[in-house]
């Protein structure tokens, strides 16, 4: 660790990286589809909910071949860490979709209706009514899409990525003993994670609090 704690370091900065922006940019997408699923809009229902199916339908790892595979076909120029992030911010946008979803739902539909009957029309009732009391539902959700997300990018070492267990693998060709690495991994994966849940308890605990 003495040796090679930069190599650990910079692999951790790269997976929290990828990991916030994958989430961040995931949400907004998610933000699209979710309100995609619940149009009345049978054509529209029908083109997202398809979306969603097979996004969740399908292994990360596949979508991530996919997107490395086929997206330079029609951007030449574009780099291996863009279509992977690309990759990763749609299957995040399937997950959240769902979450902001159930989120909305959650919401009494009596806020839907005083709103309306108050002059104010859907796109107004969903913003100004209908969302700020369904943040609560769903952002203690999104942070879990957060820490199952750093979990998910240990498998983008297959496409040549450097995150943490890409760095583990450089660690390991330089020292021949493995066994201490993926120790060192594991343990760094443990102790993000940890603190990230107890984080997301206490964060929560705090939006419950202000409900009261």
């Amino acid at each position: 660790m003495q040796r090679y704690g930069a190599v650990f370091a910079q692999g951790l900065w790269n997976t929290l990286w990828l990991s916030f922006v994958s989430v961040f940019l995931g949400t907004f997408l998610g933000i699209l589809v979710a309100l995609g699923k619940l149009s009345r809009h049978k054509l529209l229902n029908g083109v997202v909910s398809t979306y969603i199916e097979i996004i969740r339908g399908t292994p990360i790892l596949l979508q991530l071949y996919f997107f490395w595979l086929a997206l330079p076909n029609i951007l030449p120029s574009i780099s291996d860490t863009t279509c992977i992030l690309s990759a990763l911010v749609v299957n995040a946008s399937a997950y959240i979709a769902e979450v902001i979803r159930a989120g909305i739902q959650a919401v009494d539909k009596g806020q839907m209706e005083a709103a309306r009957s108050c002059g104010m029309n859907g796109s107004q009732a969903m913003r100004y009514i209908i969302m700020p009391q369904a943040v609560k539902n769903i952002l203690p959700a999104i942070g879990n899409e957060f820490v199952t997300m750093v979990k998910e990018t240990s498998i983008i070492q297959y496409l040549g990525i450097s995150d943490l267990m890409y760095n583990n693998g450089i660690v390991i060709t330089a020292t021949y003993n493995p066994l201490p690495c993926y120790y060192i991994s594991a343990l760094i994966y443990l102790t993000l994670n940890i603190c990230l849940g107890k984080g997301l308890n206490i964060f929560e605990g705090r939006m419950k609090k202000s409900e009261r």
